[in-house]
């Protein structure tokens, strides 16, 4: 999508018409005025005409020619009707006898193409972090117990990159990331699969890139030199400063990890200069102090992005964040991004990841039809090559669509995608964020619901305005510094 489109400079004529406002969200940046239309999210900028078509509209509907004669002391005939006529056309206003658009139930085609294919390479993990959502209190596998071996064998994996080219169909790139349990438990693993997949990639005329989350707590030289001489994505999950991170992120003995995994991250950001270094933080309620997590983070370890997510947890839980905190933390997360925002404008990177995923999903006019890619263009493959929806999901057979060895249960998979379709969500067809949520995550919705195809209807708030935020962010760059948003393009 290019920047704002802006609406109310046209000159026409029509018959008249009764007329009232459809669906879409007003936000204001720098004084101008946007509308982001749903369901198309589509962005539009306001000029004095449109936005007095619209205010003459916010009370009562009225008739093209109620219109004209009420604002032809503003603006003259043909730019009243012009805009009114471009006002219709993308949806912003119509008849008012016409019923709500529906969502449509337009689900995606049989084939298509898998893009990431996250590898659970191991279900073991050297920590015991009290909220993790794969050994902690709301677990749906049994990852000590269960049948899964504890890591997955050289065969499976093989198997694993024989099924991601063969449902990546040709794209010019796939993306493998590896995943735990603590990922680089199952290392040996790691170095065999990057080896087999560039040389099968090359094969078919292909590439594969390749990523990791760890825990940071096994990062020897050797496997960091391993991981920058391979051009491996790194991901280390860390809540923050060593209070916090002593708090949460534990060794089985209670032992904290900060003042082990410090030195190694700082080894691992001096060594691997290819790609950035991302954090990724788990905010609970003992751990909502976000600026000084994001600060130390970055300024004081060096990453160089970080994305901060709230705890995936039933309510009942002593880490689980009450409703007050989230808006303390929704006051942290728009600091930030008015930060991001003033980088943005003078063309300086900042590493909030939190804005930047949200406002290249703005910018790009996503409309989702499902939360994620998760069973689409992302899944989940267990220790044994079961396929699963996502890496949350690994293991659970109530979430499995398949195998390596054999392939995607079209049948299993095809009502996935009906039963998790936003047309099957009625809670959001009245929202009007929906483009960006689509319902949120499927393993929030089966924690909090135990089923993973409702809609998270406890962030609905949270979503909603961090989403607005993310939009005055939107229109401000398009305001103040457009081509900002070209990178965005690709």
């Amino acid at each position: 999508m290019n920047p704002p489109v802006a609406i109310g400079a046209a000159e026409g004529t029509g018959a008249s018409q009764a007329l009232a406002l459809r669906e879409f969200h007003r936000f204001d940046a720098f004084g101008a005025r946007f509308l982001y239309m749903v369901p198309s999210a589509g962005i539009f900028r306001m000029d004095e005409a449109g936005c007095a078509v619209l205010d003459a509209l916010s009370g009562a509907p009225k008739d093209t020619d109620a219109l004209v004669e009420e604002l032809a002391g503003q603006f003259d005939v043909d730019r009243i009707l012009g805009t009114i006529q471009e006002l219709t056309e993308i949806r912003a206003i119509g008849d008012p006898s016409a019923p709500k658009e529906e969502v449509p139930n337009d689900l995606p085609p049989a084939d298509f193409p898998l893009n990431t294919m996250v590898l659970n390479v191991t279900n073991k993990c050297n920590l015991a972090c009290t909220y993790c959502y794969e050994y902690g209190d709301d677990k749906i596998v049994d990852t000590q117990y269960g049948k899964q071996p504890k890591f997955m064998s050289d065969d499976t994996a093989e198997e694993s990159v024989e099924f991601l080219l063969a449902e990546s169909r040709g794209q010019p790139v796939a993306h493998l990331t590896f995943f735990g349990g603590e990922t680089l438990l199952n290392f040996p693993i790691l170095q065999k699969t990057v080896a087999y997949a560039r040389r099968r990639a090359a094969e078919e005329g292909t590439r594969i890139e390749f990523s990791l989350t760890t825990n940071a707590t096994l990062l020897k030289p050797d496997v960091i030199q391993w991981l920058a001489d391979n051009d491996i994505g790194v991901t280390i999950s860390i809540d923050g400063p060593k209070p916090v991170q002593d708090g949460l992120r534990v060794f089985h003995n209670g032992k904290g990890t900060y003042d082990v995994v410090l030195p190694k991250i700082k080894e691992l950001i001096a060594t691997h200069r290819s790609r950035p270094i991302g954090a990724r933080v788990t905010l609970t309620q003992k751990n909502l102090n976000v600026l000084e997590i994001y600060r130390h983070l970055t300024q004081e370890i060096g990453f160089r992005e970080v994305g901060l997510a709230p705890v995936t947890t039933q309510d009942h839980r002593d880490y689980a964040i009450t409703p007050d905190a989230k808006d303390h933390m929704l006051s942290q997360f728009r600091e930030l991004a008015q930060e991001w925002l003033a980088c943005a404008i003078r063309d300086e990177h900042h590493g909030f990841t939190n804005v930047t995923d949200t406002i290249e999903e703005i910018h790009k006019g996503v409309s989702k039809a499902y939360g994620c890619g998760a069973g689409l263009g992302l899944m989940g493959v267990a220790t044994d090559g079961d396929v699963s929806l996502c890496h949350r999901f690994a293991g659970s057979p109530e979430h499995t669509i398949g195998t390596v060895k054999d392939g995607v249960d079209r049948e299993k998979q095809g009502k996935f995608l009906v039963d998790h379709h936003i047309s099957t969500k009625t809670d959001c067809h009245t929202c009007w964020a929906r483009p960006i949520c689509s319902g949120g995550c499927y393993h929030e919705a089966h924690v909090q619901y135990g089923d993973s195809s409702k809609a998270n209807l406890h962030y609905c708030t949270w979503v909603r305005s961090w989403t607005h935020t993310c939009l005055e962010i939107y229109g401000a760059l398009a305001e103040k510094n457009p081509k900002f948003l070209e990178r965005f393009d690709a």
